[in-house]
C-alpha cells in the first residue's frame, strides 16, 4: 500500500473543515485590519531562498532542476516570495501596502510534533513604513489573530535587533560574522556562541554581559536598560499596543530572530501548551526588496506556523465540532425518487446544505447514516404524503418529527 510521504498528511473531511474554519478566522481578522490576500507560486528561483536566508538554506530547501535546466525550489517560507512579487507588481503602488497569505511550505527536516516537511504558514506584510505605528499595527493584528483562533495562554515577546547588534559590535565582532553570532543567540545556543566569541577575540566579561543582555526580560519598566534610539523607539511601540488594547506582552531583548535582514524591532509568540518547542509566530522589521532588485523598502510582518498553532489550541482542550449538514432526503419508495430529486434540488438552491439518499436504504439504515453525517434534519418523503404536498421533517437532536409543506420545508429548516 502506497503511503503519503513522510513528514506530509492527508486531511479528511472533518479535519479540513477544522482547518477551514480556523484559517477563515485568519482571514477575516487581517481584513478588518486593511489587509488584503495575496497568493505566489509554490516554487520559486532557488537563488530567491539564497539570497533571503544564506546558501546554508539549500540544506532545508526541496531543490531541483527543471526541464529547462532553471534551478527551483518549493518554497520553504513566504516573505520572500511576497516581496519579490512587491517588486515584480506593486512596487509604484501607494504606500503602506498591507497583504496577507496563506499557504503550503516545503523543508528537509526531521519531522516532530506540530513540524512537518509540508506545513502551513499564515502570514502578512506592512510594506512602505517601518514606524513605532506601524510595528504596533502589525503585532496587535498578530495578537488579535491569536486571540481569534481561541487560544487562551500566549505571550508575545518583543525586542530590538540594534541592541544586540551593538553590543557584539562594540566587543569586536566582525560584521561579517555578526548574523552566525546572532543566530546562536536566537536559540539561546550558549556552549557554542562562547567559543565563538573567544575565538574573536572577546573576553569572558563581554562575552557574560551579552549573554546577560540576552536574558533581559520584562515589563515595560525593562526598557529603563535600553539605551539610545532602540528603547525610545520601544517605548512608542508599546505605547500604540496599549492604546489598541493589547497587553499581553513583555520585552525580551533576547528576541533576535537570526536573519540578517531584520533591522529594528522583532517579536515571538509563544504558547506554554506546547512545552519546549512553543513558538507559535515570530516577525519584526525588515528590507528584503533591494536583494530582489528593487528599491529599498522598510517593513514589518510576520508568520505564524499554523500547524504548530492549532497543535496549542488542540493542547488546551479546545474541541472543534464538526457542522454537518443541514437536511437529508430519504425517498420511502422507488416510486417517489425523481420528487425527492425535486425536493433535494429546491434545498440547495435556497442555500441549505443538503444530501439524498442515493444507496436506496431501508429506512433504519437511512436514518443511521445521517447520524453519522451529523444531519440537523431528515425528510422522509413517502407517496401518501406527497398527495398532501408534504413531507416528513424529522429534528435529529430532538427526535420530534412533524408533518410539513413542501412549500414551508425551507422555512421550517432555516
Amino acid at each position: 500500500m502506497i503511503q503519503c510521504p513522510r513528514g506530509t498528511r492527508d486531511f479528511l473531511p472533518d479535519e479540513m473543515e477544522k482547518r477551514r474554519f480556523y484559517e477563515n478566522r485568519l482571514r477575516h481578522t487581517a481584513q478588518t485590519f486593511g489587509f488584503r490576500e495575496i497568493e505566489t507560486p509554490i516554487f520559486e528561483d532557488a537563488e530567491l531562498f539564497i539570497l533571503r536566508s544564506g546558501p546554508n538554506v539549500l540544506k532545508e530547501l526541496y531543490a531541483f532542476k527543471d526541464k529547462g535546466d532553471r534551478d527551483i525550489a518549493l518554497r520553504p517560507e513566504m516573505t520572500a516570495p511576497a516581496i519579490r512579487m512587491f517588486v515584480n507588481g506593486m512596487s509604484n503602488d501607494p504606500k503602506p501596502i498591507k497583504i496577507f497569505y496563506f499557504g503550503q511550505c516545503f523543508r528537509y527536516e526531521r519531522p516532530q510534533s506540530g513540524r512537518y516537511r509540508e506545513f502551513f504558514q499564515f502570514g502578512a506584510e506592512l510594506i512602505g513604513s517601518a514606524t513605532p505605528e506601524t510595528d504596533a499595527e502589525v503585532i496587535c493584528m498578530a495578537a488579535s489573530m491569536i486571540k481569534e483562533l481561541g487560544l487562551k495562554d500566549y505571550k508575545i515577546h518583543i525586542g530590538h535587533i540594534g541592541v544586540l547588534r551593538q553590543a557584539i559590535a562594540n566587543a569586536g565582532v566582525p560584521k561579517e560574522r555578526t548574523a552566525e553570532v546572532l543566530q546562536k543567540l536566537d536559540k539561546k545556543l550558549y556552549d557554542e556562541a562562547r567559543p565563538l566569541l573567544t575565538e574573536m577575540g572577546v573576553k569572558d566579561d563581554v562575552i557574560d554581559s551579552i549573554f546577560t543582555l540576552t536574558e533581559t526580560v520584562g515589563g515595560t519598566e525593562v526598557l529603563s536598560k535600553v539605551p539610545g534610539e532602540a528603547g525610545d523607539y520601544l517605548r512608542q511601540v508599546t505605547s500604540y499596543m496599549h492604546a489598541m488594547g493589547v497587553d499581553n506582552f513583555d520585552i525580551d531583548l533576547g528576541v533576535v530572530r537570526g536573519l540578517d535582514y531584520y533591522t529594528g524591532m522583532v517579536f515571538e509568540a509563544e504558547a506554554p501548551a506546547l512545552g519546549a518547542e512553543k513558538q507559535i509566530c515570530g516577525g519584526g522589521s525588515y528590507t528584503l526588496s533591494e536583494l530582489f532588485g528593487g528599491e529599498k523598502v522598510f517593513s514589518t510582518g510576520f508568520a505564524i506556523g499554523f500547524d504548530r498553532i492549532l497543535l496549542a489550541i488542540e493542547k488546551e482542550g479546545q474541541v472543534y465540532e464538526p457542522k454537518g449538514i443541514e437536511a437529508y432526503v430519504v425517498p420511502v419508495s422507488d416510486d417517489v425518487r425523481l420528487k425527492s430529486a425535486e425536493i433535494v434540488a429546491a434545498l440547495r438552491a435556497a442555500g441549505v446544505a443538503s444530501d439524498i439518499d442515493i444507496m436506496g436504504r431501508k429506512m433504519a439504515k437511512a436514518m443511521k447514516y445521517a447520524s453519522a453525517i451529523r444531519a440537523k434534519y431528515v425528510v422522509i418523503v413517502g407517496a401518501k404524503e406527497l398527495e398532501e404536498d408534504s413531507v416528513t421533517l424529522r429534528d435529529m437532536t430532538s427526535g420530534e418529527q412533524k408533518l410539513v409543506k413542501i412549500s414551508e420545508l425551507v422555512s421550517s429548516i432555516q
